[in-house]
């Protein structure tokens, strides 16, 4: 970034995100949006650490790799230097899901050779805070309006977009999904470590990702109309003229008709990756069952949800989970693992009951918990595990589950 303050740029940005695709958000392009969206598909994105091969610090050197790697837009750069992103189609399975993305993590892989190695978590384990920004055009506005902060931002998400046709029926099920976004940070707490430390945290990333505006558990909408106000409010504010902009950990995207869950930390291997998708294609799909069924789906209050996502990040699955309603504390642990069975009966009917096996066996002993044991104490055992780990067998399985599906 050389030797500007990104903070002190006198060249406005207001303007310059409306160089992105347009979105629309008034009411009628919203509904017509989630009224066509069709088949209930899955999507999973992948944001992954390009690392020097020598010390396995991060390396700014994505956009290097990215060429490289010539996937045809299914790798992308983001905000880090260090950072790039693979994404899937949208698939019928999450089987097939895995496949796409393990068949990316190979080619990003042989493109890094002699440049960089690649690794999957949450946050970097003993990276320096403070990170280089891409260069893009596109990246401008942010580093101007954030600053300082714009270079902190050294996390790394898994993001699953699933599609649910009808408008009412995917804002119900976002309402209600809101609930669980705890249960699904607990199983993919994956980000023990930050700056050479052990954070004490299952999960700093969302403590990281915090220290940009709307972040966490999104609002609760009653109707469009109010999503769409919401829009509305933010452009009107100067405080973001694109859905895009609208970072909570689960949103409705207004351009795929899909519920994206942004609530999980990068997985390291592909095998992980499917389980946690298989969870939340789910609990998505046992959600629309329930609405479809006459069943209500409760609308609980941001700051209970709250409470139970410090839980998660704190003690991931050794903490515990209230109940929203009576607030009767149980074990994480336990609550999850109850949740992956009454999922069940929808992983059949969704064809992905072998990844969401794979997620109960996650219960057990989960991302953070596995790098602790592999770091024993030192952080940098840890990124030499993480990089080792990045095309393991349990990725590869998920990879040859997909192709069989």
């Amino acid at each position: 970034m050389g030797t500007k303050d990104p903070g002190r740029d006198d060249e406005s940005h207001q303007g310059e995100l409306s160089s992105l695709d347009p979105i629309q958000t008034d009411v009628d392009a919203l509904r017509s949006v989630f009224d066509g969206a069709g088949e209930p598909t899955v999507g999973v994105e992948e944001e992954l650490m390009t690392l020097d091969p020598e010390t396995l610090d991060l390396a700014p050197v994505a956009a290097e790799v990215i060429a490289a790697a010539g996937l045809d837009g299914r790798v992308k750069s983001e905000l880090p230097a260090a950072q790039l992103e693979t994404v899937t189609q949208p698939c019928r399975t999450v089987g097939e899901a895995a496949g796409q993305l393990f068949e990316a993590r190979r080619a990003v892989a042989s493109a890094a050779a002699g440049v960089a190695r690649i690794a999957a978590a949450g946050v970097h384990p003993f990276a320096e805070p403070l990170g280089t920004v891409s260069p893009e055009r596109r990246r401008r506005p942010i580093v101007v309006e954030y600053g300082t902060i714009a270079r902190l931002q050294l996390v790394f998400g898994l993001h699953v977009h699933v599609r649910v046709a009808g408008a009412d029926r995917a804002l119900a099920v976002y309402n209600a999904l809101r609930s669980y976004l705890p249960e699904l940070a607990a199983l993919g707490a994956n980000a023990p470590f930050v700056a050479g430390l052990d954070s004490g945290m299952a999960s700093v990333r969302p403590k990281i990702s915090e220290l940009l505006p709307r972040q966490g558990v999104p609002p609760a909408f009653a109707s469009w109309e109010e999503y769409s106000q919401a829009m509305a409010w933010g452009e009107a504010a100067g405080a973001f003229d694109h859905p895009r902009m609208w970072w909570w950990e689960l949103r409705p995207h207004p351009g795929f008709g899909t519920l994206e869950l942004r609530v999980f930390d990068q997985q390291t291997t592909v095998g992980e990756s499917a389980a946690v998708a298989a969870v939340a294609q789910c609990l998505v799909g046992w959600l629309v069952e329930r609405y479809d069924g006459g069943g209500s789906l409760a609308v609980h209050p941001t700051w209970r949800i709250e409470e139970n996502r410090w839980s998660a990040a704190r003690h991931g699955l050794r903490g515990t989970i209230a109940d929203l309603d009576s607030g009767e504390r149980r074990q994480a642990r336990d609550r999850v693992r109850s949740l992956i069975e009454q999922l069940g009966p929808v992983a059949e009917r969704l064809g992905c009951a072998e990844e969401l096996g794979a997620a109960e066996a996650m219960t057990t002993a989960g991302g953070a918990e596995l790098m602790r044991e592999a770091a024993a104490g030192n952080p940098r055992a840890a990124v030499s595990w993480l990089a080792d780990s990045f095309l393991a067998d349990r990725g590869l399985r998920a990879a040859e589950a997909g192709k069989s599906g």
